[in-house]
């Protein structure tokens, strides 16, 4: 096999998607969580491709942020054509022997089993150039591929913006892949010519010049439109989410996965779920999640970037960064953030928020409850309305709460304290000093009840409502 290389043109501006800013271009918004432009990189992943390059422009530093890991970025600083834009990666790839990918950095809906059979038959016909095509009904506003009538061989893309009327018979358009030798890529996009409107560089002028020194040109025609469907506005974000998550969700359910209404299940394509695991509707699962066997998840929850294990329930919550091991219930109206771990047979129940906590096995911690920066013991029983007071205005602290320990009803644990195992507090205390393994902390003030205090007290709100004070 010789050598492959990728091209991901992404300089574009995208005015058509009307950001209030220059900093995001339209391959960097999100489809159910993951950038466009990551979906690109995932279709050409399977081919091993021994260099990426990805050009950008607008948006430099959203777009470096996205693919630092995996390509090489270049910078097309001028908005010159696409042919223009190759050749800003002409310092990593000129005079290499191999095949170059080149494809636009906005058509989520490439399938990585489209790309890995247009390179296989590129390389076994050993052409110079092969066109990615389509053949659809109604070409209007597309470039055309115009084929000799007897031969049938390809003789020039037409620019849709050059197409003339009679052009629209033909019904076969250039997809925007191309793979061509890459020694020949360089050669030509060295030979181009500004058009006369823009001063551009056109990409697809090489493969006129390919047919004119009788080199081999090969197409690879798609059976799906979707596939080189390049989006240009927020519409056509919604357009490519809708097919993107049938395609998602179609794959879960054929490996076992329950997906009750996937109309309103929205899952990111880098999530995994095992087995018998029941999804319920209106649930979004994004990032970087991995979901074991047996849960039931929703409706109404939301997850990013979470570890769940098995035999969970999980319901109308959100948890974002975190670690769910297995046997656990959690929901409804729970949130867990920022590195929240649940280590199993746990119940976090209505209205618990958690930040930042470990929870050990068989904690239970039911309802109305705020635990941030804390680490909670084995068995131990969380009270209604109890919560670590972790922030002092300029510095977040810890709590530590042992084994087997009850926290009463209302409690207020004043962060940095410790309770040790076996310790109890009574409720409504506000607990500033360690408690000790078996002790119990009680911290009240004596109860006063006045006769009448009651109408006393309301007389004089009312009397000073009606002074206007």
């Amino acid at each position: 096999m010789s050598n492959r290389f990728g091209v991901v043109l992404s300089a574009g501006k995208g005015t058509r998607m009307k950001a209030i800013d220059d900093s995001y271009n339209k391959t960097c918004y999100p489809i159910l969580g993951k950038p466009v432009i990551s979906y690109v990189l995932d279709a050409i992943k399977p081919l091993g491709l021994d260099k990426i390059v990805v050009v950008a422009g607008f948006g430099l530093k959203k777009t470096q942020e996205i693919v630092k890991n995996e390509a090489d970025i270049v910078v097309q600083k001028e908005p010159l054509g696409t042919g223009h834009a190759v050749l800003q990666a002409e310092h990593l790839l000129n005079d290499l022997d191999g095949n170059t990918i080149i494809l636009y950095g906005d058509t989520p809906l490439l399938r990585k089993e489209t790309i890995t059979n247009m390179m296989k038959k590129h390389e076994k016909e050993h052409a110079a150039i092969t066109l990615l095509t389509a053949v659809i009904t109604d070409p209007a506003g597309y470039n055309k591929i115009v084929r000799d009538d007897k031969t049938q061989k390809v003789l020039k893309i037409n620019d849709v913006k050059e197409v003339h009327k009679e052009d629209y018979s033909l019904s076969e358009i250039d997809g925007g892949v191309y793979i061509v030798d890459n020694k020949i890529l360089f050669k030509y996009l060295k030979q181009l010519q500004p058009d006369a409107d823009h001063g551009e560089l056109s990409l697809i002028s090489i493969v006129e010049m390919a047919v004119n020194d009788n080199l081999k040109i090969e197409t690879f025609i798609t059976p799906e439109r979707q596939e080189i469907f390049s989006l240009n506005n927020r519409f056509h974000l919604s357009y490519a989410s809708k097919i993107i998550r049938k395609r998602v969700n179609f794959d879960l359910m054929l490996s076992g996965v329950s997906i009750e209404d996937p109309e309103t299940t929205y899952i990111s394509p880098d999530v995994i779920i095992g087995q018998d695991t029941i999804i319920h509707p209106n649930t979004s699962i994004f990032g970087k999640c991995k979901i074991g066997q047996s849960n039931e998840i929703g409706p109404n929850t939301y997850l990013q970037n979470v570890e769940v294990g098995d035999f969970n329930n999980i319901t109308f919550s959100h948890i974002v960064d975190s670690i769910i091991k297995d046997n656990n219930s959690i929901g409804p109206f729970a949130r867990l953030r920022q590195h929240c771990i649940i280590d199993g047979d746990s119940r976090i129940g209505n209205f618990v928020e958690l930040k930042n906590a470990h929870f050990e096995k068989g904690v239970k911690c039911a309802h109305l409850t705020y635990i941030g920066d804390s680490e909670v013991g084995e068995r131990t029983n969380i009270g209604c309305g109890s919560i670590t007071a972790n922030y002092d205005g300029f510095n977040k602290m810890n709590t530590k709460i042992g084994q087997d320990c009850f926290i009463g009803s209302g409690t207020i644990m004043v962060a940095p304290v410790e309770l040790h195992d076996h310790s109890f507090t009574a409720a409504g205390s506000t607990i500033t000093k360690d408690v000790l393994n078996d002790e119990m902390a009680i911290e009240r003030t004596n109860q006063v009840n006045i006769s009448h205090g009651s109408s006393k007290f309301l007389a004089k709100a009312k009397a000073k409502k009606e002074r206007g004070q």
